[in-house]
């Protein structure tokens, strides 16, 4: 009883591992993607080869969450354009694009507006 116990805890620290490196790797590329002025094919093909080697040191984990398949997707999705012709421009267009519609669903589950906030009240005037 006691190992299945720790090996799921073992599992969850897998998951938790990759997908902080996952979130590590989206970032780095994002950021270096929206705040660089002068954009350059040659810094984002070694921006990729520096975070893969982060990626490739821990074990991939099957990820059952929407947006955490996702965020996966977009990782690969940067690494898919390390050896494309893309310009570097549509790089950045699509992933830029891609990341926001990523951090889009994130917070729509996190934070639900109240529509009708102010209706709460009516019954007390």
């Amino acid at each position: 009883m006691m190992a299945s116990g720790s090996a799921k805890k073992e599992d969850n620290t897998k998951r938790l591992r990759y997908i902080r490196v996952l979130e590590r790797f989206s970032k780095s590329i994002i950021n270096y993607l929206f705040k660089t002025e002068e954009l350059s094919r040659d810094v984002y093909d070694k921006k990729i080869d520096n975070n893969l080697k982060y990626l490739q040191r821990i074990e991939g984990v099957k990820l059952y969450k929407g947006e955490y398949n996702d965020l996966e997707a977009l990782v690969n999705r940067m690494i898919g354009y390390r050896n494309s012709e893309e310009a570097i421009e549509v790089i950045k267009d699509e992933l830029l694009y891609a990341s926001n519609q990523l951090e889009k669903s994130m917070n729509q589950r996190r934070y639900k507006k109240d529509k009708h906030e102010s209706d709460k009240f009516k019954d007390w005037e």
